[in-house]
C-alpha cells in the first residue's frame, strides 16, 4: 500500500533507501537523499533518533522567551544539541497594523524540560498554510514524561480569581489573544510589546486593533499597576502582566492597586494523563500509517516534519533541501507518504518555506553545520525547533 501511495504521488519507489545512515552519536544517525516529486527533483535530509538508548532525548531549542527568534544552528549549539530541525510557525511580519511590531512568537503551545511556555493563539491568528480539516492551533509534537512521542493537542486551562469573583484566562504568552478574554503574559514571554495581542479576531488577523483594552500588573498576590493599554519591556520574575480586550479589558477595570488576585494556569493534555516535557506546535499529517484526509496534493513547497515510529519509541526530523537546483518541494500529502515510507506510523507538519533547516553534528564536531540549503539562501531566524540530544 505505502508503495503504492509513493508511486500515486509521484514519489520514486525505494528512494527512501538510497544511501546508509551515518551515525551522529548513538542511537542518533543523518542521511541524505534524492527522490522525485510530482513537482521534480527533491533532496531529503533526514536525522533518525532512538529514545530507547540511554542519554538520548528530544526537546525544545529556543532563545529562553517565547517572543525572540535565532538562527537554529545558534540555537542548538546554545544547548549542545547533536542534531535539530525548525519548529512552530510564528507571527513574521505584521502588515496589517501600522505601529504594532512582529513579535516572532509561535503560533501554537510551547513546553521546555517541562515548562510550560505558552498556549495557543485562535484559529483565525494563525501564519502558515491552511489546516487540515478537523485540526487546530492547538495541536502539538512532543515527549512525554514516560519519555515516548506522541502527537496530541494542549489546551489551557486558567483563571483569574478577583475579589468581585473567578473568571477564566483566554491566553498564556500569546501575540493574540482571543475576542472579550483577559491573557496572562510570564517572564517566560519577553521584552517584546503586549499590543499585537489585542489586534485582530478570532477569525480575521488583518481586522483593526481592539479599542477597549486594559492591563494589569500583579506581584506578590496582589494587583501593583494598571494601564489603559498593553505595554512592552520584560516582565519581572515575580510578576504576571494581565492583558484584556472587550469584555476581559471590563473585567479587568474593575480591579484597583492593591487588590489581591491569583492566577492559574497550566496545559492540559487532552486525552492522555501524560505530562508533556517538551511540545511544540504544527498540525498533524500521517496518523496511525494513514495521510489526513484533505490534505494538500497540489501545492509543492520546501517542507520540514517530523515522524513518530516503534510505539513512540523512535523519531525522524526531516527537512527538504531548498537549493535553486532542484524542484519546488513536495505537497502535504507528498510528504505524509515519504514519512510512512521511511517507517513513521505519526507524521506532524512544521514551518517550511525558508525556515526549513535541519542541523547536525557529527562525533568530534564542536558545532552544528546547516545540511540542507535554506530556500532563502541563509538560515531564517526561529522561535524554536526540536532538538537531539546525547547526553553522556
Amino acid at each position: 500500500m505505502l508503495a503504492w501511495c509513493a508511486v500515486a504521488l509521484g514519489l520514486a519507489p525505494g528512494a527512501a533507501g538510497a544511501e546508509t545512515w551515518r551515525e551522529l552519536a548513538p542511537g542518533v544517525a543523518y542521511r541524505s537523499f534524492e527522490t522525485t516529486a510530482a513537482a521534480g527533483k527533491v533532496r531529503v535530509h533526514l536525522v533518525s533518533v532512538d529514545l530507547r538508548r540511554q542519554g538520548v532525548e528530544v526537546g525544545l531549542l529556543h532563545s529562553g522567551v517565547v517572543a525572540a527568534r535565532a538562527p537554529l544552528s545558534r540555537l542548538a549549539d546554545a544547548r549542545g544539541a547533536v542534531a535539530g530541525i525548525n519548529g512552530d510557525f510564528f507571527h513574521l511580519s505584521e502588515a496589517q497594523h501600522p505601529g504594532v511590531e512582529a513579535t516572532g512568537a509561535p503560533v501554537g503551545p510551547a513546553v521546555a524540560d517541562g515548562r510550560e511556555l505558552k498556549a495557543a493563539v485562535p484559529r483565525g491568528q494563525r501564519f502558515g498554510p491552511a489546516l487540515p480539516p478537523g485540526t487546530g492551533t492547538r495541536e502539538v509534537f512532543g515527549v512525554g514524561t514516560d519519555h515516548r512521542a506522541r502527537m496530541g493537542r494542549l489546551v489551557l486551562d486558567g483563571a483569574v480569581d478577583a475579589p468581585e469573583g473567578s473568571f477564566p484566562l483566554g491566553g498564556l504568552n500569546q501575540y493574540a489573544l482571543p475576542v472579550g478574554s483577559v491573557g496572562v503574559f510570564t517572564a517566560a514571554w519577553g521584552g517584546a510589546s503586549r499590543m499585537r495581542a489585542v489586534c485582530g479576531t478570532d477569525t480575521d488577523r488583518a481586522a483593526p486593533c481592539s479599542k477597549e483594552t486594559y492591563e494589569v500588573s500583579v506581584r506578590g498576590g496582589r494587583v501593583v499597576a494598571v494601564a489603559d493599554s498593553p505595554g512592552r519591556g520584560a516582565v519581572a520574575a515575580d510578576t504576571e502582566v494581565l492583558v484584556g480586550r472587550e469584555e476581559g479589558a471590563r473585567r479587568l477595570r474593575a480591579l484597583a492597586v492593591g487588590d489581591r488576585v491569583k492566577v492559574r494556569h497550566r496545559l492540559v493534555a487532552e486525552g492522555s494523563p501524560v505530562p508533556y516535557r517538551f511540545a511544540l506546535g504544527g498540525h498533524p499529517l500521517l496518523r496511525d500509517g494513514a495521510p489526513l484526509a484533505g490534505l494538500d496534493k497540489v501545492t509543492p513547497a520546501v517542507r520540514t516534519a517530523a515522524g513518530i515510529k516503534d510505539d513512540g519509541r523512535g523519531v525522524l526530523l526531516l527537512a527538504l533541501d531548498g537549493s535553486p537546483g532542484l524542484g519546488r518541494g513536495m505537497t502535504l500529502a507528498e510528504v505524509a507518504a515519504l514519512l510512512a515510507e521511511t517507517g513513521a506510523r505519526d507524521g506532524f507538519n512544521l514551518d517550511g518555506g525558508g525556515s526549513s533547516t535541519l542541523v547536525a553534528r557529527a562525533a568530534g564536531e564542536a558545532s552544528v553545520t546547516v545540511r540542507n540549503h535554506p530556500s532563502g539562501g541563509v538560515e531564517r531566524a526561529v522561535p524554536n525547533g526540536v532538538g537531539v540530544f546525547a547526553r553522556g
